[in-house]
């Protein structure tokens, strides 16, 4: 009879740790803010310093340009293959309004560094060691593009690599109307 009792509290105890565990779970999928942003939306802020760690940048600061948002990772292939177009590219419009700035998510800014060092990339480069922006954007698989114009809305969101052709006409698709004028 005593053998019956503790099997019943046991079995009892484990059912109820599992319900729990599936009610949390449920909870956190049903109330997650997470949103997944798309064309037309207003792009979220977000604070991150660069990678040296002295500098924090936000969104914000860039209204009245456009603002071409690269998130990436340095094990991510599709991303190292367009780093050096969205180099080349960011040297032709820093200066016509148009801003790029990349997020790394998730790793060591030493590893991080060895990636910019060895690409040679001169654009900003922010650091989202906790991944908050994945989680503001909403996004899945990297590498992620948000094309954002000089009001702060986003016009596209890129979830594939890109070629540099490809590169060079969201960022004219970007440029301010006044900056296109005075610069071309």
């Amino acid at each position: 009879m005593e053998k019956k009792r503790k099997r019943l509290i046991m079995r009892s105890t484990i059912l109820s740790i599992f319900l729990l565990l599936v009610g949390f779970t449920l909870y956190q999928n049903f109330n997650s803010k997470t949103e997944n942003i798309q064309p037309g939306d207003q792009a979220p802020n977000f604070r991150l310093k660069t990678l040296n760690g002295k500098t924090t940048m936000e969104l914000k600061d860039f209204r009245g340009q456009g603002v071409f948002l690269n998130v990436w990772a340095t094990y991510c292939k599709p991303c190292e293959e367009e780093m050096p177009y969205i180099e080349n590219q960011y040297h032709k419009f820093k200066d016509k309004g148009v801003q790029v700035l990349t997020v790394d998510v998730g790793e060591n800014p030493v590893t991080v560094q060895a990636f910019v060092d060895r690409i040679g990339m001169t654009f900003p480069v922010l650091m989202d060691p906790r991944e908050e922006l994945l989680d503001a954007y909403g996004i899945g698989p990297i590498p992620v593009t948000f094309l954002i114009d000089e009001n702060g809305k986003v016009v596209d969101r890129i979830t594939a690599g890109m070629t540099e052709e490809e590169i060079r006409g969201y960022m004219q698709q970007i440029q301010p109307d006044d900056w296109r004028d005075q610069n071309d």
